[in-house]
């Protein structure tokens, strides 16, 4: 009998149920928060505490589905190229939060609300964007190096003197750091444009294309070692094997998808009854809601010490979101408007878009001799931390104008901030940074050009 509650399909019963409450209680009756229930619409009384609660849930059981899919599909399809399909899936609710701004932009273009909309889903975005790097690697990295003091993980380095120990990254992420190089660097100019226009749609979908065509052509890896429910899949014959990632990939994204948004709004009712500003929650309060399938995938493969693959889902993501997301956002406001237009922002959005690109331009100077030690993690998440909070305080202290003209200026200093260190390491790190390149250049060459 111990035996049997062992078997892998144990887990994944498991994973299923968390999703139940969810798909019976909201799928069925709805997600309606507000307070005033009628007849038509019985699920509109659902307590914001409820919507957490059972919306966490659901996307901690999905979490675990989709990364189960992900492992299982590495018999099949390049490690990379399964590791992109779940870091898109996993941000999926934050595309569709951010497009649902950019259509309402669209929609109401011309008017207070459309401007107000679009300004919403630059801050959105670059909340998501910096949460990822300043949470997401900083604290991954951090528990990578706590969990091998209990495992025996192979990616960390431990090192005499005072927090030295660091994650080792792989090597073949090199073709990811080196697109989300390019993308950051483009990034500085976005906001000289006076928006998210058409061509930057085609160039960072585009950028994303070309990424994803290179890592499809890419060698499936043979003997992985995988164990449990993914090692357990990977025995099923090739058919069965593909219809069971199929499904674990569609069912946790659908899952994923729509829980989120009532955990988010949750969160964000949860958040408004202790006094926390709106605009505040929709650039922290709701991106940390939708990026936590993601860092509970990565939190999942680090703790089977697989913290390659954990980085290596966190730095795709970081690569989707910085591309995919950014480039579509002027498409979707352009089919709302009924022409091609450009999601125009305000002075506050256009440096908030500079703090997150130099965010990951020192973010990725960090990676560029490919590992993160604690100190560079800390360091990370300092920054963050430090700016949020810098940020809400004034929020809660000065009144418009003022709260505008002090954010911008703390804004523009932590810029100020990440270009000196990033720089200060590219230079610090010349033949690291070379390495990188030519790494990242023989890869896509051996890839274009292998059948020639």
């Amino acid at each position: 009998m111990k035996g049997r509650f062992r078997h892998p399909l144990v887990a994944v019963a498991i994973a299923l149920l968390l999703t139940l409450p969810f798909v019976l209680l909201f799928v069925t009756h709805g997600y309606h928060l507000d307070p005033a229930s009628t007849p038509e619409d019985p699920g509109a009384n659902i307590a914001p505490g409820m919507a957490v609660l059972v919306g966490g849930l659901a996307i901690l059981g999905a979490a675990f589905l989709l990364a189960w899919g992900a492992e299982t599909a590495e018999k099949d399809v390049p490690t990379a190229f399964a590791i992109a399909v779940l870091a898109v899936l996993a941000v999926a609710p934050e595309y569709a939060v951010d497009a649902l701004y950019a259509w309402n932009a669209g929609a109401f273009e011309g008017t207070q609300q459309g401007a107000d909309a679009a300004n919403l889903a630059i801050a959105n975005m670059t909340g998501a964007n910096r949460i990822l790097i300043g949470i997401g690697w900083s604290g991954i990295a951090l528990f990578t190096i706590y969990r091998a003091k209990r495992s025996n993980d192979p990616a960390v380095t431990k090192r005499a003197g005072f927090l030295t120990d660091a994650v080792t990254i792989d090597r073949d992420i090199s073709l990811e750091i080196g697109f989300l190089l390019v993308a950051t660097a483009y990034a500085f100019f976005v906001p000289f444009g006076g928006g998210i226009g058409i061509f930057d749609t085609i160039i960072l979908v585009g950028l994303y294309g070309l990424y994803i065509g290179i890592v499809i052509r890419g060698d499936v890896e043979e003997g992985g070692a995988h164990v449990g429910v993914p090692a357990y899949f990977q025995g099923y014959s090739k058919r069965r094997r593909i219809a069971v990632v199929l499904f674990l990939f569609i069912y946790s994204g659908l899952i994923i998808f729509e829980a989120v948004h009532p955990f988010a709004l949750g969160l964000e009712e949860l958040g408004t009854s202790l006094g926390v500003p709106p605009f505040f929650m929709i650039q922290w309060l709701a991106p940390l809601a939708s990026e936590s399938p993601e860092l509970i995938v990565v939190a999942y493969l680090v703790n089977k010490a697989r913290s390659t693959a954990g980085f290596n889902a966190l730095i795709s993501s970081k690569l989707n979101q910085w591309t995919l997301l950014i480039g579509t956002l002027a498409l979707v406001y352009s089919i709302a408007a009924g022409h091609l237009g450009t999601l125009s922002f305000d002075q506050k959005q256009a440096a908030e878009i500079w703090i997150t690109a130099a965010q990951s331009l020192f973010a990725l100077a960090i990676l560029t001799n490919f590992e993160i030690s604690i100190r560079e993690a800390v360091a990370l998440l300092v920054l963050f931390v430090s700016q949020v909070i810098a940020e809400f305080v004034i929020i809660q202290t000065y009144a418009d104008p003022t709260a505008v003209k002090l954010s911008l200026s703390i804004l523009y200093a932590y810029t100020a901030v990440y270009i000196l260190l990033g720089v200060g390491l590219f230079i610090k790190r010349q033949r690291s940074f070379r390495e990188l390149i030519n790494h990242t250049t023989s890869s896509v060459q051996n890839v274009l050009f292998r059948s020639y």
